[in-house]
């Protein structure tokens, strides 16, 4: 997919946001019919939902515990830094300037996918490249500064080529068919991400539950039916689950005592502590 990218001081509020995109990406491409974005605060808010819905788009956000939902936008993100590392190494506070050409690296490359580059999809052709002979320029600081442009072209492109094969040969690597799952169906959800209440965090268990599988939101995530107590989205990818599994020949285990949960014991001790100055008062 093609990126655009922007230099900003500090983290944007939802406001923000919007502007940005109306004025950066939105009189480009048109507007969008859906938005995927990550749980960040400016992405939760009334305004942005509001924003989305004036505009006629709706708004997707990740599952729980997993980034890789948009692994695009991640993928890209991680060439950038790649990209900016190498070309902005000698003097890192002059990042922004090298923004642009990096962004027109990442463009005019060639997805090994579609054979084509994110420019060549969006608009029809390719755009045009450095010429391979440095011709002669009468001004010498004009020269000098396509000069450094082409040097910084080069780098970026030679930098998101690297990352590209490194992080194809790494995902092929570990990746895996995942088990199918309906409606219905018990599964248990791994704790590395939920925190719980226990003396050694070695010996709690590695996955609770078993919960009900809601619905199939698509075929990378479920929505489980948690407890109240669990104030946790409840859509989850399946590389957070396994599946229950049970034969004739072997009967269940005894299901383990249900995890203590650290809101849980918050919201009691918060109840305790209140309860007992009301009762201070009253007395």
């Amino acid at each position: 997919k093609a990126v655009h990218y922007i230099a900003l001081p500090q983290l944007p509020s939802a406001t923000e946001t919007a502007k940005l995109l109306v004025h950066h990406v939105f009189r480009l491409h048109g507007l969008p019919t859906d938005i995927v974005s990550d749980r960040g605060p400016q992405f939760t808010s009334q305004v942005w939902k509001a924003f989305c819905r004036s505009i006629g788009a709706t708004v997707s956000l990740f599952s729980g515990f997993h980034p890789q939902t948009n692994g695009q936008a991640e993928r890209a993100n991680q060439d950038l830094e790649t990209a900016l590392r190498c070309v902005a190494e000698a003097n890192p506070s002059s990042w922004s300037d090298h923004l642009d050409w990096v962004e027109y690296s990442h463009n005019s490359l060639v997805s090994s996918a579609t054979g084509l580059s994110p420019f060549e999809c969006s608009l029809g052709f390719q755009p045009p490249l450095f010429p391979a002979q440095e011709e002669e320029v009468a001004v010498p600081s004009v020269q000098a500064h396509i000069r450094r442009c082409r040097r910084v072209w080069r780098m970026a492109r030679c930098a998101l080529l690297r990352a590209q094969e490194r992080s194809c040969h790494i995902a092929d690597a570990k990746r895996s068919s995942a088990p199918t799952y309906r409606p219905g169906q018990k599964v248990w959800l791994s704790s590395s991400n939920i925190p719980l209440r226990t003396g050694s965090r070695k010996l709690s268990p590695c996955y609770l539950g078993p919960f009900e599988v809601l619905a199939v939101v698509n075929p990378s995530a479920v929505k489980l039916k948690l407890p109240p107590s669990m104030k946790v989205h409840p859509v989850f990818h399946l590389s957070l689950l396994k599946p229950v599994c049970w034969s004739e020949l072997v009967p269940p285990a005894v299901p383990h005592p249900p995890a203590r949960l650290v809101w849980s014991d918050i919201s009691a001790t918060t109840l305790h502590t209140k309860l007992s100055k009301l009762n201070t008062k009253l007395s």
